[in-house]
C-alpha cells in the first residue's frame, strides 16, 4: 500500500494516524513544521496536537518558513500550544495572543532562521513535520507545494514525522532544488548565477531512520487571499511601468529588465499583474513567493522562468497548475528559503525587488510590521533579506487606508524595518517617487509632491517646511513627529 508514495519499502511500517503521531510531542519541545505563505503545510498532525493541547500541558515553539493555510496558526493558538513562534505568522487569532503577550514572536529575517538554528543560536529542533508528496526509495523526502525551511528542519531535527498528502500530484517530484549551505566560517559561494539554474538535488537526503511516523493525507492548501486589481493598484502598476520603460529608454535597463522579486499580497500581486500588458520581454523571476500574477505571466508569454520558495494560488489557478504541473514545471522552480532569500544572489543577480509598506515617512523609511508602532501585523518576512541588496528596491502601497482615515505618508514612521538607505523608489496610485541620489530635504520633497493623498499633502509639506526651519539633515518636529497617529488613536482619523 502506498508504494508509489513510498518507496523506502521498510518505511511503511511507519504510517499511523495523526493522533498516534501527536503522541510523539513533548511538552517545551521546539518544532520545525513545513509551510510557506500557506503553501505546503502539513495538515493533520498539527490539529491533532492541539487537540492534545486542550487536555494536558502541552506547549511548543513552533518554528515554520512563514505564514501557515489551514487555519493551523489558529486552531493551535486557540489550544494555548504555541508559547513561542517565529519567524512570520498572518493569523488574526495568534496575532491578537502575540500583541496581548500571551505568545513570544519573534520576527525574523526569512533567511535568517535556519542559520541561527544551524549555528546554535537557537535551541534545536526537537522534531520536524514536513507535508511531502513521496518519499523515496532512499528514503529521502520529496516536497510539496513550497520547501521554505524544510530541508534544514529535517536534516537538523533529531526526529521526522512526514504527512504524505495524495492530494498532491506525483509530477511535482522534480520541481525542487535542494541545496544546502555548509557551515561558517569555511563555507563556499553559492554557485548560482541565473534563477534557471540548478545547484542542488530535487529532494530533502536525510537518515530514514529519523522518520518516527508517517501520516497519510489528502488536503489541499489553503487559497490565497489577494484581492483581485483595482482602480488604485492599476495605477500603482501604470506609475511604475512608466518608470521602468524610462529606465529602459535611458539604457540603464534591458526591456527584459533584471530578474523580478514579488512580495506577497494584494498591492504586491496587482503590481506584477500590470507587467502583463507592459512592453518588457523575456522576463525572469527569482522571488520567495510566486502569486496568480506569476502564473498569469508565465501563461501570456512575458515571463520565461520563475524560481521562488513556494506557490500561493487563488482555488482556480492551484487546481489548473496542479493539473498541469508537467506543462508548467519547466519554467519552475521552489528551492530552500535561506537560498531564495539570500542577500548573495540578491546582490548578485541584480533584482528588481517590489515588496509592501504598512507606511513610509517622508524621507523613505518604511514600516512594514507594526500598526502604531506597537501592534504586531504579520512580520518583515523576506523584504529586508531584498531591499538591502537590490539593484532597484521598490515600495508599493495605497497612499490612505481606513477610507481615508489613515494617511499611509506620515513625518515619521513610528517603527523603522527599512531605513531610507534600502529605499529607491515609493509608488502610490498618485505617482511615484525615485529617490536614487537625492539627499533627505530632495527625497520629502518628491514624496510628498508625487505620493501623498491630496487630503494630506497640504499638512505634510506644513511639516516639512516648519522642519526645515529648525535645521537638521533630515529636519523634524519632535513634538509634532506622531500628531497624526496620536489624533488617528483619539479621533478615529488622522485629518
Amino acid at each position: 500500500m502506498y508504494e508509489d508514495r513510498i518507496r523506502l519499502a521498510r518505511l511503511r511500517d511507519k504510517v499511523m494516524s495523526a493522533h498516534d503521531a501527536a503522541s510523539l510531542f513533548e511538552n517545551g519541545m521546539t518544532v520545525g513544521m513545513s509551510g510557506f505563505t500557506r503553501a505546503g503545510d502539513c495538515k493533520a498532525v498539527p490539529l491533532a496536537l492541539a487537540e492534545r493541547a486542550r487536555h494536558e500541558p502541552l506547549q511548543i515553539t513552533l518554528m515554520t518558513g512563514a505564514s501557515l493555510g489551514n487555519d493551523i496558526d489558529k486552531v493551535l493558538s486557540e489550544a494555548n500550544a504555541i508559547s513561542r513562534r517565529m519567524p512570520f505568522q498572518s493569523d488574526a487569532t495568534l496575532r491578537r495572543k502575540i500583541n496581548h503577550g500571551e505568545v513570544m514572536f519573534l520576527d525574523q529575517h526569512l533567511s535568517e532562521t535556519v542559520e541561527q538554528l544551524r549555528s546554535g543560536q537557537l535551541p534545536p529542533v526537537d522534531i520536524a513535520v514536513i507535508e511531502a508528496t513521496a518519499i523515496t526509495e532512499t528514503g529521502a523526502i520529496i516536497p510539496t507545494t513550497s520547501v521554505g525551511n524544510s530541508a534544514s528542519f529535517a536534516i537538523l531535527a533529531r526526529k521526522v514525522i512526514v504527512e504524505i498528502n495524495l492530494k498532491m500530484p506525483l509530477g511535482l517530484e522534480g520541481l525542487h532544488d535542494i541545496f544546502i549551505p555548509t557551515y561558517r566560517p569555511y563555507r563556499q559561494p553559492i554557485p548560482l548565477i541565473s534563477p534557471e539554474q540548478r545547484i542542488g538535488v530535487p529532494h530533502i537526503a536525510i537518515d530514514p531512520s529519523k522518520i518516527a511516523a508517517i501520516v497519510i493525507t489528502e488536503k489541499a492548501d489553503s487559497p490565497s487571499n489577494v484581492l483581485p486589481p483595482d482602480e488604485e493598484t492599476n495605477a500603482i502598476a501604470g506609475h511604475l511601468d512608466e518608470f521602468l520603460r524610462h529606465e529602459v529608454k535611458s539604457s540603464r535597463l534591458s526591456p527584459a529588465l533584471q530578474p523580478l522579486q514579488s512580495g506577497i499580497g494584494t498591492i504586491s500581486n496587482a503590481v506584477l499583474h500590470g507587467f502583463i500588458d507592459s512592453p518588457f520581454q523575456k522576463l525572469k523571476m527569482y522571488s520567495e513567493v510566486l502569486q496568480d500574477s506569476a502564473i498569469e505571466l508565465i501563461d501570456s508569454g512575458k515571463l520565461e522562468f520563475a524560481s521562488a520558495s513556494s506557490i500561493t494560488l487563488s482555488r482556480d489557478t492551484y487546481d489548473r497548475v496542479l493539473a498541469n504541473i508537467e506543462q508548467y514545471k519547466p519554467r519552475l522552480v521552489l528551492r530552500p528559503q535561506e537560498v531564495s532569500n539570500h542577500p548573495e544572489i540578491t546582490r548578485r543577480l541584480g533584482l528588481i525587488t517590489i515588496n509592501t509598506a504598512l507606511e513610509c515617512d517622508i524621507y523613505g523609511n518604511i514600516n512594514s510590521t507594526h500598526v502604531g508602532g506597537t501592534h504586531m501585523m504579520n512580520g518583515i518576512g523576506g523584504s529586508g533579506d531584498f531591499a538591502r541588496n537590490a539593484h532597484l528596491s521598490v515600495f508599493v502601497t495605497k497612499s490612505t487606508a481606513r477610507y481615508g482615515a489613515i494617511s499611509s505618508i506620515v513625518p515619521m514612521v513610528t517603527h523603522v524595518d527599512h531605513t531610507e538607505h534600502d529605499v529607491d523608489v515609493i509608488v502610490t496610485e498618485h505617482g511615484l517617487a525615485d529617490l536614487r541620489g537625492l539627499a533627505p530635504r530632495e527625497r520629502a520633497v518628491q514624496i510628498i509632491r508625487h505620493c501623498v493623498d491630496p487630503a494630506y499633502r497640504p499638512a505634510l509639506q506644513d511639516y516639512f517646511h516648519e522642519a526645515c526651519r529648525h535645521g537638521g539633515h533630515t529636519p523634524h518636529l519632535l513634538q509634532q513627529a506622531f500628531a497624526w497617529h496620536t489624533r488617528y488613536q483619539q479621533t478615529g482619523s488622522m485629518l
